[in-house]
């Protein structure tokens, strides 16, 4: 029964030694792990999931990612073949292929990322540099539409390239660098390509001259079209006034015409009575509450004032 005892006491004894040493450690299956012992690695990398054992204290696990890894690079200012300065922000995508060979080469994902700098950024300014503006902007030859500003001596120039074989030069010469750190370049992008500074503000500027000339053309063609739209109006407007008088004079000579027919039918037929008429009227016409009259004796007027009375 002692002997019993002191088996499990040393059993617990060891597992806790284990324990607190370190003898066991899982790897999930979003890692991969190199075995080093006194900062050498030994063994092969374990790259399944599970629970492993290693040597309590003297081994340590060093964990490395197996998913894909983000290289964001920083914004550079590259020159083109024609002399022109751009700023090219880029970024990749790539993976511990070999972990063994990243821990003896590169050690952790820091100083895979500070090879990577030097790598890409690299790759992309020799790449650009042995390119026209042109290939590193535009992909195929597709037709510009009618109103976008674009330079006069890069507008109509064919496109032998492109930014998607520029892309692809850099990530082969990318990948065929990397081949002995264990790591591999899956995807290379250029993420923003814009002018420097200066050049951009000189660009804006024309852009805005351009559009400016754009917008006068535009003008002008409005106020040519709107003269001939008010010179159309004009023109109509004339020709139905002078239609409209020849008609009301038309329509007055018949009037008049008219009222003298009657006129005549009824002079013809009391010429007494028409005279009267008449001179009523005049007198009307031309005789208001402030006048005073002197009449003859012979007066036609006073003759007829007479005979009324």
């Amino acid at each position: 029964m002692k002997q019993a005892s002191l088996i499990l006491l040393f059993a617990a004894v060891l597992l806790v030694i284990l324990v607190v040493g370190g003898a066991f450690y899982v790897v999930n299956e979003a890692e991969q792990v190199v075995i080093t012992q006194f900062g050498k690695p030994v063994g092969d990398p374990v790259t399944t999931p599970g629970l492993k054992v290693k040597l309590p204290f003297l081994q340590k696990a060093n964990y490395f990612e197996k998913r894909f890894l983000e290289w964001d690079g920083d914004p550079n200012q590259v020159p083109t073949q024609d002399k022109r300065f751009i700023w090219v922000d880029t970024y990749a995508r790539w993976r511990i292929t070999d972990p063994l060979l990243f821990f003896q080469r590169l050690r952790d994902e820091r100083g895979a990322q500070s090879r990577l700098d030097d790598i890409l950024d690299g790759e992309t300014r020799n790449t650009v540099a042995k390119h026209l503006l042109i290939e590193v902007v535009r992909s195929s030859n597709r037709p510009f539409p009618d109103d976008e500003i674009v330079e006069k001596d890069v507008s109509f120039q064919e496109v032998e390239f492109g930014r998607a074989a520029l892309e692809k030069e850099v990530f082969d010469t990318a990948s065929a660098r990397t081949e002995d750190l264990g790591i591999e370049i899956l995807d290379f992008r250029f993420k923003r390509i814009n002018y420097v500074e200066e050049v951009r503000t000189e660009v804006y500027a024309r852009m805005i001259s351009e559009r400016q000339r754009i917008a006068e053309q535009y003008r002008s063609e409005g106020a040519g079209e709107a003269a001939r739209i008010n010179g159309d109006k004009e023109r109509e407007l004339k020709s139905i006034t002078s239609e409209a008088y020849r008609q009301s004079q038309e329509i007055r000579g018949r009037a008049d015409a008219e009222a003298a027919d009657i006129y005549a039918r009824a002079y013809n037929k009391d010429p007494e009575f028409y005279r009267f008429l008449k001179t009523m009227e005049v007198y009307r016409t031309t005789l208001d509450k402030e006048t005073t009259l002197l009449l003859s004796t012979d007066g036609e007027f006073l003759r007829y004032l007479k005979q009324a009375r």
